[in-house]
């Protein structure tokens, strides 16, 4: 049997199921909102400490490589130790982190530092999806929750920076990096208040998945694929725009009018356009896969369309017409964690597709060389060619998918079978 943890009320002061779901929502608004050691980490190292460009553009390469180990080490503690103790201990482990960024100034500290960043800044996700996924049992409504921390996550960025520029300005950004890791703090004292803490029996501790179980699901790495095709459309809004717009000597005031006009249509259009392709009942109204393909097409179109722009407002048009796709992408990965992702390996599933997110921040350099090669035709060439490449691969994962989402566990499969999620 998959293991299941569940949320026990133990004591007056921890949350029913579902009311610890929306306390976690908010927290992870709360996470980004004061994300300020992630956003801002370039500009300190760079500006603020005098280290210039090359060294800032490898203390950003140690955080994407350490947000890629952070991820895998997150889900695999949340399926082994239940979403409570990973929460909390994880987050407190993220504000150390910050405070020490908050101290660092050497080149190696700032190195090291930046990695130990990385492997915290998202190491939330995969608890706080585990949780959605034991706390709501129809799998549109659970696809409906992820959709909420996509919204919600966005809504923080937005807040931090805004919030952040003017901090930054008026006290410097060392005050930034302590106000976020006392965040990391707060959100490690909620997640222990409100989530009960795992009941675990020997033979649920025997059945926890590894990951090399979880890949041996052919629809998890099809999926993956996928995701991180989309994401590196998407993240051509913070890898490729800034490289563009200055080549246009464009301001970094435009840039920051292109980000507010993406985040603004992003606020607007999520709750509309998850009502449309979720529905308002049990199941999601729409397959995963068709929305998944929508998605990475409209997101490969639009930021090809923004690699060819010359003028502010073209950038912002191409940056707000690539949102339908980021919510669809959101929507369907959502999706496909809701309906297939094993109770006991939700941890190590999440881990996988937020992992998708931090590979595909890591391609700025190759951008650039491609614009130095080829001009702004081979940029938009390779990044349409990503999108093309997803719209591919989900003919493969549409393939991959079992027809229903049997009852069965990871232990039960064979190394080239398809883990669905198990029902309590």
């Amino acid at each position: 049997m998959a293991t299941t943890d569940t949320l026990i009320l133990n004591t007056p002061r921890q949350s029913t199921p579902r009311a610890a779901v929306w306390v976690l929502i908010g927290s992870s608004l709360l996470i980004k909102a004061a994300g300020f050691a992630w956003d801002f980490l370039g500009y300190f190292v760079s500006d603020s400490l005098g280290h210039g460009t090359t060294v800032a553009g490898a203390a950003l390469t140690c955080f994407g490589i350490g947000w890629c180990a952070g991820l895998t080490m997150a889900g695999a503690l949340t399926d082994r130790f239940g979403k409570r103790a990973a929460l909390t201990w994880l987050m407190a482990l993220s504000s150390l982190a910050c405070f020490a960024l908050a101290v660092a100034e050497s080149m190696p500290a700032l190195l090291v530092v930046s990695f130990f960043l990385g492997m915290t800044m998202e190491i939330h996700r995969p608890a706080v999806s585990a949780t959605i996924n034991d706390a709501i049992d129809s799998e549109a409504g659970r696809t409906r929750a992820q959709s909420w921390l996509y919204w919600a996550s966005n809504f923080g960025i937005a807040i931090c920076a805004a919030l952040g520029g003017y901090l930054a300005q008026h006290s410097g950004y060392r005050l930034l990096f302590v106000i976020n890791g006392l965040a990391c703090l707060i959100f490690a004292a909620i997640a222990h208040r409100a989530l009960a803490p795992r009941n675990l029996t020997p033979c649920e501790g025997a059945s926890a998945a590894t990951y090399r179980e979880v890949f041996a699901d052919p629809a998890l790495r099809w999926i993956a694929l996928v995701a991180v095709c989309g994401m590196t459309c998407a993240w051509g809004l913070v890898s490729v725009l800034p490289l563009l717009m200055t080549a246009d000597n464009l301001p970094p005031t435009a840039y920051g009018l292109v980000m507010i006009a993406n985040t603004v249509t992003v606020l607007a259009l999520t709750p509309p356009l998850t009502r449309l392709l979720v529905g308002a009942g049990e199941t999601p109204k729409y397959p995963i896969v068709p929305t998944l393909a929508v998605g990475c097409g409209v997101l490969g179109l639009g930021v090809s369309g923004a690699a060819l722009q010359h003028t502010t407002i073209g950038y912002a048009l191409a940056a707000g017409l690539m949102v339908p796709g980021e919510i669809a992408l959101s929507v369907a990965l959502a999706g496909y964690i809701s309906a297939y992702a094993p109770r006991h390996a939700t941890g190590r599933y999440q881990a996988v597709l937020s992992g998708a997110n931090a590979v595909a921040s890591l391609p700025p350099l190759g951008v650039a060389l491609a614009l130095n090669a080829g001009g702004r035709p081979l940029v938009a060439a390779l990044l349409l060619g990503t999108a093309v490449v997803a719209i591919v691969s989900c003919r493969r994962l549409h393939r991959a998918l079992p027809v229903a989402a049997p009852e069965i566990s990871l232990s039960s499969v064979a190394p080239a079978g398809n883990p669905a999620r198990s029902k309590s």
